[in-house]
């Protein structure tokens, strides 16, 4: 087959949906089968902007190429699903969010712009539109099933994907510092974590890796460290190569995500891969279709005093942390995720 997986992407931001992206072109072609990625850049401001980007998205013709049939398309992400052709298949990673589940929150911004109500109702139009021309809907995981359920009585199956380099991981006897790979962003709430170490009785420590969608926010956060005087217990080491990555998952003592209603979360998976308990929260979406609290994790109230009180209990406690990430170890195991199954999946 000849298959085209379609997604956006914000210049110079880079996050899981990306690595997915990829790591779904290299099985398909792993297969047996022909891929490319089809990837368009995404700006969601003014409102406007979106409106011309799902017109440009339904003008597309990809059924063919020079000539050659392009057998199926693979929507992944908002507005590329857009993209009309007579065999499309949605492993949705996300809608456009700010439409939908963030429309009112604190982090929506649709909602304030002018404009704003009357673009949200052409994506949604759009949206179902797109959903009734595909021969099937799978999402990536289960919390963006039930978003899709909510918001557009869509039916929809996940099927979980492996991290990139996932043989990789390994573990190793752990240091002093839990570790929080992740793009320093509002949603990974890297604050909250900040002000629950404020919060511990034991001299905690988080080394944050990742790279940050913007200045402000990278200097907010280290502001926010020098405000509470937690310079010592606070390490940010910007992007890190993968080599860096495996050894800081191997050698800490726990993973620290608790980001808000995350759409599936690799980090959380990496950690049990590399037998790593995961603290994370109540609200953190996806992390919580992998995480069981006291069994591979703990998951705790989104304040700073509960993670505060999480934080603590696996730091103080080792044997603990390294039982709870054998069983991630052994759950994740146990799960059967592979890239296989999702490309036996999207290709039926």
């Amino acid at each position: 087959m000849r298959v085209l997986a379609l997604t956006t992407q914000v210049p110079f931001v880079r996050g899981g949906a990306e690595l997915l992206a990829e790591g779904l072109v290299r099985s398909i072609e792993a297969a047996g089968h022909e891929a490319e990625l089809v990837s368009i850049p995404f700006k969601w401001y003014p409102a406007e902007r979106v409106l011309d980007q799902m017109l440009i998205c339904r003008l597309f013709d990809l059924t063919e190429a020079c000539g050659d049939k392009i057998d199926r398309v693979i929507g992944l992400k908002f507005p590329t699903y857009l993209i009309p052709h007579p065999n499309k298949v949605l492993w949705l990673v996300h809608q456009h969010r700010t439409a939908y589940d963030l429309w009112d929150s604190p982090y929506g911004d649709l909602i304030k712009m002018p404009n704003g109500p009357q673009v949200r109702q052409a994506i949604t139009n759009a949206d179902s539109q797109a959903f009734n021309e595909c021969r099937s809907i799978y999402t990536i995981a289960g919390n963006v099933s039930k978003r899709l359920k909510q918001f557009n009585n869509v039916d929809s199956a996940p099927i979980y994907s492996p991290p990139f380099g996932a043989e990789d991981f390994y573990c190793e006897a752990a240091e002093d510092f839990f570790f929080f790979p992740s793009r320093l962003n509002i949603m990974k709430r890297q604050q909250l974590v900040i002000e629950a170490l404020a919060q511990t009785k034991s001299p905690v420590k988080v080394v944050f890796a990742g790279k940050s969608d913007d200045d402000a926010t990278r200097n907010g956060l280290k502001n926010l460290v020098r405000q509470l005087q937690l310079e010592s217990r606070v390490t940010f080491l910007d992007a890190i190569s993968e080599t860096e990555k495996l050894s800081r998952y191997a050698k800490s003592i726990a993973v620290v995500y608790p980001p808000l209603d995350e759409d599936y979360g690799y980090v959380t998976l990496e950690a049990m891969l590399a037998s790593k308990p995961v603290i994370t929260c109540h609200d953190s979406g996806g992390s919580l279709e992998f995480v069981l609290n006291e069994t591979t994790g703990l998951i705790s109230e989104p304040t700073p005093e509960s993670l505060a009180i999480a934080m603590d209990t696996l730091w103080d406690d080792r044997a603990t942390a390294k039982q709870l990430g054998q069983s991630g170890y052994d759950r994740y195991m146990s799960m059967n995720i592979s890239w296989a199954n999702v490309v036996q999946k999207l290709l039926a």
